[in-house]
């Protein structure tokens, strides 16, 4: 019993990943999964099809490495934050679908917040931002709007969860209602500094508390799988949302350690300890995976779109037939030829936080060409994820630390070499990327057999963390100035009148 199951289950796709003891992948299986957008800002899942096709995964995943149920340790779960199922306890069937964390439709809830002036109570308590990002906003509409939900809700028979919490639940055939701090602490209701649901935020959202799962530290004894669903019962020792876990799998643990996940958006974290540090720089403070209950906290920048943009070139303008291409596609030109493409499809995330901004693509001349686009939509990866950076430097020196000297990456995306030099090269820091690139499941995995006793703590993990290839700038720091300041103008142009 020396290898360990991690359950992925992200925006675009759902995985399984087995892991050996020393964190290698042992067998890995994944499934795409649909999203469904019933109008213009709205993202949604089918809970049900995300629960098949995660089981689905996790027995194949099983079966090439070889392995039975009794073979796994533990299981550890990593999850798309925020995205919000409601269910009937009774049944296990969702009431609506899931509403995905990209969507918009809550945000006249959140402008009501803002101008009722609960920005700073929210920000204190949570250390969010108001945005309709978070789950509680999304949650209110849901019962606001599902015939007959509130009614269901106030007399104790739904169950609200993020994804991991809809996961438990089905693993353990309904005894589990579960989630852990890192993914409490992006709903809007959770305040993080007691690590205990906020009788005053859900007033304010109108959330009946029956709805709420118990919150748990990341690692810790979560219950165990019926039996019959992957052959024997295997125990589930680690649960956290997908940043938070991908930092963790990182082996960022101490304050200072910044990592950034290329996937579906882009999500840069850099954790402070047991410190909660308010961002003056439009980041957000949120709590990170915690192996006690002792709250550890880390600042975090989340871009909406980043590989999606990707996605987006090969759904929506039919410019490559698979992901893949568009490297090639991107370094058939020397650079994007003065194109700037900003893809605020559902707004702009931090540090911007402009919901109302859209996508644009400026700087076009007859001479541009599908190239020039492509390489565009990648380098509009690597500006923002710089502008989440300066942010985050410009905020540590202010407390009084040292701003951050390195960058850990990972994610789909961390593998194009071309973006991660843009990406070292507008920052001025080295890029790391990790021999084990799947860091978000790896994460989860530690935090399993943390609980689980496989590992002693932290340093052990610490020890096993090896680096693949570093990305060292070449650009002078007067050119990627400039170039910063030719996106933060394209930016400006996205916000609509």
């Amino acid at each position: 019993m020396t290898y360990l199951l991690a359950l992925d289950q992200g925006t675009s796709s759902s995985r399984s990943i087995v892991f050996d003891v020393q964190g290698r992948i042992v067998a890995m299986a994944q499934q795409e999964l649909p999203q469904i957008f019933p109008k213009p800002g709205w993202v949604e899942h089918d809970p049900m099809v995300i629960w098949r096709d995660q089981l689905a995964t996790a027995r194949q995943a099983l079966t090439q490495a070889g392995l039975q149920a009794r073979d796994i340790h533990a299981i550890g779960i990593t999850n798309q934050r925020e995205t919000t199922v409601l269910w009937n306890r009774r049944t296990g069937l969702p009431v609506h679908h899931a509403i995905v964390w990209q969507d918009r439709r809550a945000e006249s809830t959140c402008a009501a917040l803002r101008a009722d002036g609960r920005a700073a109570l929210i920000q204190q308590k949570t250390g969010l931002l108001i945005d309709a990002y978070f789950s509680g906003s999304k949650l209110k509409w849901l019962l606001d709007t599902v015939p007959g939900a509130r009614q269901q809700a106030e007399r104790g028979e739904l169950a609200f969860g993020t994804i991991d919490s809809w996961l438990l639940w089905q693993l353990t055939g309904g005894a589990v209602h579960a989630t852990d701090v890192s993914n409490a602490s992006r709903t809007m209701l959770f305040n993080v500094h007691s690590n205990t649901w906020d009788a005053e935020l859900m007033a304010l959202l109108d959330i009946p508390a029956s709805l709420m799962p118990s919150v748990l530290p990341s690692s810790a004894q979560y219950g165990q799988t019926v039996p019959e669903l992957l052959g024997s019962a295997v125990p589930i020792g680690g649960v956290a949302g997908d940043q938070q876990s991908a930092l963790f799998g990182q082996a960022c643990f101490t304050a200072g350690m910044a990592k950034n996940t290329y996937g579906t958006g882009c999500f840069m974290l850099m954790h402070t300890g047991s410190t909660f540090q308010t961002s003056h720089n439009g980041l957000l403070t949120t709590s990170a995976a915690q192996t006690s209950a002792q709250p550890q906290f880390a600042l975090e920048g989340s871009v909406f779109v980043g590989g999606a943009v990707v996605q987006w070139l090969r759904d929506g303008l039919g410019a490559i037939r698979s992901s893949s291409e568009v490297e090639a596609l991107a370094q058939s030109v020397a650079d994007a030829g003065g194109v700037m493409l900003v893809p605020a499809f559902t707004g702009l995330g931090a540090p911007y936080w402009q919901p109302d901004a859209r996508g644009s693509i400026t700087g076009l001349t007859r001479g541009s060409t599908l190239a020039h686009i492509a390489r565009a939509a990648l380098e509009s990866i690597a500006y923002q994820s710089a502008a989440l950076l300066l942010a985050m430097s410009r905020d540590a020196v202010a407390a009084g630390a040292a701003p951050v000297t390195e960058l850990r990456v990972d994610g789909g995306a961390c593998v194009n070499d071309l973006l991660m030099q843009f990406q070292a090269d507008l920052l001025g820091i080295a890029v790391v990327r990790p021999a084990v690139t799947e860091t978000t499941a790896l994460g989860a995995a530690y935090l399993a057999g943390l609980s689980s006793g496989l590992y002693a703590g932290t340093a052990e993990l610490s020890a096993m963390w090896r680096a693949e290839r570093s990305f060292i700038p070449s650009m002078s720091r007067d050119q990627a100035g400039s170039l910063m300041a030719k996106w933060e103008h394209a930016v400006r142009q996205t916000v609509l009148p």
